[in-house]
């Protein structure tokens, strides 16, 4: 890996930072940047612990996520989705641009960053044990090789999966598998990319897509995605998206250079961000997925941004990285979805045709007003949607089975 490694003695730091995936290394960024805070990043060290390279998507709505320029691997001007009918509609996001994020050259990034920093640490090591001490926390690290460190802090941000997520009301999984394919013949356009390709068969239960990231004429990010209860095995993957490459986008010879796969909890769950008087949660962990999408590294600078202006002003504090109004119409829409008093394909392909771009792209990163809101679900199958409004405050929450981890555009 790509970075400054540190095994030194045991030290402290302001704020220590557990995992290195997209939510902590983007704190660790915002924290030097701004030099509110000195921060020691805690990452895995090399070996089955730490996660496959990820793919991470976001549109930029110039509010600072173009710090990371240097990391981003493509970006698209245009958007375009593919109906149940196959019709397809092409919208242009302007002034937005849909970005491509890889997580090793976010890392590459991030640590070069903390490298040139009096105030950044990055140490390998696997944190064991995280409590709560006079003036702070503590955390207990195994450095490789088996020897124990100690760090202190006065504020913790753990990233780290959780072990079982909260009961919701509502659980789907957005699950995944992709592949980097390079084509014998020129298939894509580089200008487009897909969002949601609705030319697969769709599951008895749930929603089914195609998305296609073209890095080049020749070569592409190729996902079949589901929307379900239940992941698939991996041949069942992998059948699902040989038939819409040679099936569905007609690709003709191609190679499969490398293949990605995931599964993100869409949930209604609470996610308490604070574990204790020291100790918060941040990323997917502290609620940052967005649940009826799946989208999760817009919502993590926005709280990363949040958090170094807290610590600013003297707030020790993990701010909501979703609104209570978004966080509510999502709880509907994962209902009406899971119960299948709504076509998943009908619906979001309604949603791009009769919303202009820009308002649907704030709505899905939860910016639009209420009014706004109000008419966008005006443009929703208003029965259904009222109904499962109407029930979902009195459904009790219960446990469901833990997902595994992966992180992926929807």
């Amino acid at each position: 890996m790509v970075g400054p490694v540190s095994q030194g003695p045991a030290g402290t730091s302001d704020v220590l930072v557990l995992g290195g995936g997209a939510a902590g290394l983007s704190l660790a960024y915002r924290l030097v940047e701004t030099g509110v805070a000195t921060v020691t990043v805690v990452e895995p060290p090399d070996g089955p612990a730490r996660p496959p390279e990820r793919t991470w998507c976001y549109w930029d709505q110039g509010d600072g996520e173009g710090d990371f320029d240097e990391a981003v691997t493509a970006t698209w001007p245009l958007l375009r989705v593919h109906g149940p009918d196959g019709s397809p509609l092409t919208v242009d996001p302007a002034p937005s641009r849909y970005r491509m994020v890889r997580s090793t050259a976010f890392e590459r990034l991030v640590h070069a960053r903390l490298a040139r920093s009096p105030g950044g640490r990055l140490l390998r090591a696997t944190a064991d044990a995280v409590r709560d001490v006079p003036e702070g926390a503590e955390v207990r690290c195994t450095a490789p090789g088996g020897r124990t460190l100690t760090l202190r802090s006065r504020y913790v941000f753990d990233s780290r999966p959780l072990r079982a997520l909260p009961p919701a009301r509502t659980q789907l999984l957005q699950h995944f598998r992709g592949w980097f394919v390079r084509t014998r013949a020129d298939r894509f356009d580089p200008a487009v990319a897909d969002l949601m390709d609705f030319r697969v068969p769709q599951p008895r239960h749930g929603l089914a897509f195609g998305y296609v990231l073209p890095l080049a004429p020749d070569r592409a990010l190729v996902e079949y995605t589901e929307f379900s209860r239940t992941p698939l095995t991996t041949p069942a993957y992998e059948a699902a998206l040989g038939h819409y490459a040679r099936e569905v986008l007609r690709l003709g010879e191609f190679t499969v250079e490398t293949a990605e796969q995931g599964v993100i909890p869409m949930t209604d769950a609470r996610f308490p961000r604070r574990a204790s008087a020291a100790v918060f949660r941040i990323g997917t962990a502290g609620g940052a997925t967005r649940p009826a999408t799946g989208y999760t590294f817009a919502a993590v600078q926005r709280q990363s941004r949040a958090i170094a202006a807290a610590l600013r002003d003297g707030r020790g504090a993990v701010p909501a990285p979703h609104g209570r109004r978004a966080l509510a119409m999502d709880a509907v829409l994962l209902r009406a979805l899971d119960t299948g008093r709504i076509d998943g394909p009908a619906f979001f392909t309604g949603l791009f045709r009769r919303t202009p771009t820009q308002r649907l792209l704030r709505f899905l990163d939860g910016a639009t007003s209420l009014r706004e809101e109000w008419g966008i679900g005006l443009r929703t199958p208003v029965g259904p949607m009222l109904r499962t409004a109407l029930e979902v405050p009195f459904l009790p929450r219960r446990p469901h089975p833990a997902p595994g981890t992966g992180e992926s555009p929807p």
